[in-house]
């Protein structure tokens, strides 16, 4: 009994592990580990060509990465950075979004003009659905009933019964759509359009479009003004969106889709991620070859944290 308090007693006493940010770096073919705390990278890990987008399995026990110009996803092991397998996904993987099952991964194949599905547990292509040229970005319907590609070319958001693994309606946005995320309970989807300069806002029932929210940084051309990829805080009252080489973060009033406030990041802002309670803010600069952390509440930048060449996606992962 002595023995066993004492043991207790010490594992008390050990610091507990830092919740961490994970960046996939599209020129070094690494993954950099930011401690949350610290706000400091503390792991670098190796990775097939061309890493983009990365993403964890729901329990945190596996990590995924399309790695690009190796023309698969690989799934890593996060506790030793060691690649544990590659799955089959289609040519130049970009962006793929996980469904609710935890099992199923929708792969934009850039070059193939196809969304690809993989099941994860047996490893095997389960379908592939023709789309538009050129697609980017993913996502998925909180129900996972419906997902979502776009296409940089075609300039339209696709929309994918699961069950059936068809398309059922195409939707037309501005030019060069990038990301695509349901919001509100799966009640609205937004798409971004990266030369085109706006999100687009949908009814996710209706596939009808409610919105268009625009952006106008002062002091920046609008042909820089490039949104790319966003995300929602906590109830999905605001949402962030990285715009591109204006260097700077959007943040719009999700119920108005007026823009509130513009925050300077690095240069050519991509994507991101929030830490555990959305108090931070990391994005990808991929010109600067850096992480700017903001703080949410203040809507402003509190630390640059440098990383590999041309940082791309953000994951986090709770360590606990």
């Amino acid at each position: 009994m002595m023995l066993r308090a004492s043991l207790l007693a010490l594992c008390a006493a050990l610091p507990a592990a830092a919740d961490e940010i994970w960046v996939s770096n599209e020129k070094d073919d690494t993954i950099s580990v930011i401690d949350v705390e610290t706000l400091e990278v503390v792991r670098t890990i190796d990775v097939g060509e061309r890493p983009r987008g990365i993403t964890f399995s729901k329990d945190y026990s596996v990590l995924y990465v399309c790695a690009s110009d190796d023309d698969s996803v690989q799934v890593i092991d996060p506790e030793t950075g060691r690649v544990l397998h590659d799955l089959p996904s289609g040519e130049d993987p970009e962006q793929f979004v996980l469904a609710p099952d935890d099992r199923h991964l929708y792969i934009a194949n850039e070059d193939d003009a196809i969304t690809t599905v993989v099941d994860t547990e047996s490893r095997t292509v389960v379908a592939q659905i023709d789309v538009g040229i050129e697609p980017e970005g993913m996502a998925i319907s909180p129900d996972g009933k419906v997902a979502i590609t776009t296409s940089e070319t075609t300039n339209m958001a696709h929309w994918i019964d699961t069950e059936s693994q068809k398309l059922f309606a195409n939707t037309l946005v501005d030019s060069r759509p990038r990301h695509a995320e349901f919001v509100k309970e799966g009640s609205e989807m937004w798409v971004s359009s990266e030369i085109g300069g706006t999100i687009t806002v949908f009814d996710a029932a209706t596939q009808a479009e409610k919105s268009k929210i625009d952006f106008e940084v002062q002091g920046v051309h609008p042909d820089r003004v490039q949104p790319v990829g966003f995300e929602f805080t906590a109830g999905d009252t605001h949402a962030f969106v990285a715009l591109g080489p204006s260097n700077h973060v959007a943040v719009v009033n999700a119920e108005t889709y007026e823009v509130e406030d513009y925050i300077l990041v690095g240069r050519r802002v991509w994507h991101m991620d929030f830490n555990r309670d959305r108090s931070l803010l990391f994005t990808t600069n991929g010109v600067s070859g850096d992480v700017t952390v903001i703080d949410v509440a203040k809507r402003e930048a509190i630390k640059t944290i440098k990383v590999g060449r041309f940082p791309w996606g953000a994951a986090f992962r709770p360590t606990n």
